[in-house]
């Protein structure tokens, strides 16, 4: 799994390759000096205690110690600064293909899981490459080379050694197995603790409207200690292995040592090679030591990269064609739209039987340039249907056409250039108004030529309440534009998808959170400007209906009926049925604005009443 790491990685090998052959250089200068010191001990320090000798070795132990040193700050100049390099390739990989997969994916995966693979995962792999895997490759050599160096030097000592290593090998492996598991849960439960921040800072006002913050933070709470109780299971588990690895190597020595010494007593290993013989098992303990910290770093790595590689292979359900379509050029009097026998149903996502069809079959055209309202109870699948014209979803069976073109032989950005959408629910982004609403225009589009097409979308959406925000246009709104209020938001989401001059406006009933008589204002402007734009609206309302040439009637997942409002409120039962569901809705909410008003009005009055008052008191007063 982790040579997959070699797609991103690859350019910045060589420095990766350099800097861990300056580190195992560096590791090797180290062993080095344990020889020097045998020659010192057996030579002037055993026979004629020569200064000059020892003069001399001590310099090129220093040397040695200068040289090492260098080598490793060498090592983290070479490796830290393409590390960053991998890791913003593969974050940006990540984004894009985010950004890539379809709606459906998105449904499905939680949005702290993504965030908690883009951040913690990367960096975790990160540290691995510019460190964990240097240093196991620079560990494994130095035990390796060190434990040459102490057969050639006391081969007995160097066995019994050698030996001790048997049983560490069979720790590591058991290492890995119980750590593998446990790291990967890990990683998997700070996505969902991700995921219960994101929902909670999303949904704050809910919590507080509701009043159920503690139970908010009992659930937090819950999941951080699951967290906690693995991460807690991760560290006994390294713990000790940690521990073993650093007392095997002691209880050797220690066995060494009684060894060693009366082979030396005995004039069968020299003083010097003794000596040699416990410095470098000492330089070779410290990779050891360190041996479950890199293999714990290891496994982490491998887990987060499961996780990043897991999102990076999911094939995208909606692709380009392999040989696309081009789109006619644009109609003088609008686009055609036709829908041919659409059926839709969403993916089984790993159930043995696929849902229910939510569309069974749908046939409609809308006319070049016309304006048609949907029309259905909740839950008919009005919001889907629209959403199968730009490939939001892809049709199940069927064809969505546009100006005779099936949407799926189209490139998804010129599909998505020639279709706007303004949703029910607005998602406007932490920018500036300006950034929002000029989004799907051009950059190479002239400043003037995008000033006015903004001051007419702004206009005809009847979002000119933006130029009286702090900072006019160029005020951003925050996080969502959770600082404008509902109406004020769709307004501008409304006027984003005007601003893109669409073949096609799918309009999912943008109007709702507006009053009755802001919403008149804006239907007008929208019936004068959407001439030659072929418009498809959801209606919740029955005064969007005002809005369109036609209607469709949406009944059990097929059109039952196509035609002018007063021709169906005569011919269709269904739809007068629908219809008095909506204007029972309508006359509600009229109801509620109508009493927000007087409210508001009588609140008015009583400041005026009350500073009537005050000021007469003041006259008595005065008087």
């Amino acid at each position: 799994m982790l040579l997959r790491l070699l797609q991103w990685g690859r350019p910045a090998l060589p420095r990766i390759v350099l800097g861990g052959l300056t580190a195992l250089g560096a590791s090797l200068l180290a062993l080095a000096v344990p020889q020097v010191l045998r020659a010192v001990v057996n030579g002037p320090l055993l026979t004629d205690g020569s200064r000059a000798a020892v003069v001399e070795a001590a310099g090129l132990v220093l040397l040695l110690g200068v040289i090492e040193a260098f080598l490793v700050w060498c090592r983290r100049a070479l490796i830290l600064t393409p590390g960053t390099g991998v890791e913003l390739a593969m974050r940006r990989d990540l984004f894009g293909r985010l950004l890539d997969l379809p709606v459906e994916f998105h449904d499905r995966w939680s949005g702290g899981q993504l965030l908690s693979r883009s951040m913690g995962d990367l960096s975790v792999i990160r540290r691995w490459m510019v460190f964990g895997v240097v240093m196991l490759c620079v560990s494994a050599t130095t035990v390796v080379v060190g434990v040459g160096l102490m057969i050639a030097t006391a081969p007995l000592l160097g066995v019994v050694y050698l030996l001790g290593a048997v049983p560490m090998v069979w720790l590591g492996f058991r290492f890995r197995q119980d750590y593998k598991a446990v790291a990967r849960r890990a990683r998997d439960q700070a996505g969902d603790l991700a995921t219960a921040v994101e929902e909670s800072v999303h949904g704050i006002r809910v919590l507080k409207a509701f009043g159920r913050g503690e139970d908010a933070l009992e659930d937090f709470v819950r999941q951080a200690d699951a967290l906690r109780t693995t991460e807690v299971a991760k560290a006994r588990t390294q713990s000790r292995v940690t521990f073993a690895l650093g007392a095997i190597p002691e209880a050797i020595l220690a066995l060494s040592l009684a060894i060693g010494v009366p082979l030396a007593a005995a004039g069968r290993l020299s003083v010097g090679a003794l000596v040699a013989f416990f410095a470098t098992a000492a330089i070779v303990n410290a990779p050891v030591e360190r041996l479950g910290q890199l293999l714990a770093m290891t496994l982490d790595a491998r887990a987060a990269t499961e996780r990043f590689v897991q999102v990076i292979d999911t094939v995208p359900t909606v692709r380009d064609p392999e040989v696309p379509r081009a789109l006619p050029p644009r109609p003088e009097h609008g686009s055609r739209v036709e829908l041919l026998d659409v059926r839709f149903a969403h993916p089984a996502r790993g159930r043995a039987v696929r849902p229910p069809e939510i569309l069974t079959g749908v046939d409609l055209v809308l006319e070049p340039g016309t304006t048609t309202a949907l029309v259905g109870l909740t839950g008919s699948g009005k919001t889907t249907l629209l959403q199968l014209v730009p490939r939001l979803y892809d049709v199940t069976a069927g064809a969505v056409r546009l100006d005779g073109v099936d949407v799926r032989d189209l490139t998804r950005a010129e599909l998505r250039a020639a279709v706007s959408v303004a949703f029910e629910e607005p998602i406007l982004f932490s920018a500036s108004v300006r950034e929002n609403v000029l989004m799907g225009v051009p950059d190479d589009l002239p400043a003037a030529e995008a000033q006015a097409l903004l001051d007419r979308s702004l206009d005809v959406a009847r979002a000119g309440f933006a130029r009286e925000l702090p900072d006019g246009l160029d005020t951003v709104i925050g996080e969502e534009g959770l600082s404008l209020s509902g109406g004020q938001r769709q307004r501008v989401a409304l006027a984003r998808a005007i601003a893109v001059r669409p073949r096609v406006l799918l309009l999912d009933d943008p109007l709702s959170a507006l009053d009755v008589t802001t919403e008149a204002a804006v239907t007008a402007r929208l019936r004068e400007e959407l001439t030659g734009t072929t418009t498809l609206v959801v209606a919740h309302r029955p005064s969007t209906v005002a809005l369109a040439d036609r209607v469709a009637v949406l009944e059990d997942g097929r059109i039952t009926a196509v035609g002018t409002h007063t021709d169906l409120l005569a011919t269709h039962a269904h739809y007068r049925y629908v219809l008095t569901a909506l204007e029972a809705q309508d006359d509600e909410l009229a109801a509620v604005d109508r009493e927000r008003r007087e409210q508001a009005l009588a609140g008015r009055e009583d400041e005026e009443r009350v500073v009537d008052e005050v000021a007469d008191e003041s006259a008595e007063v005065a008087r």
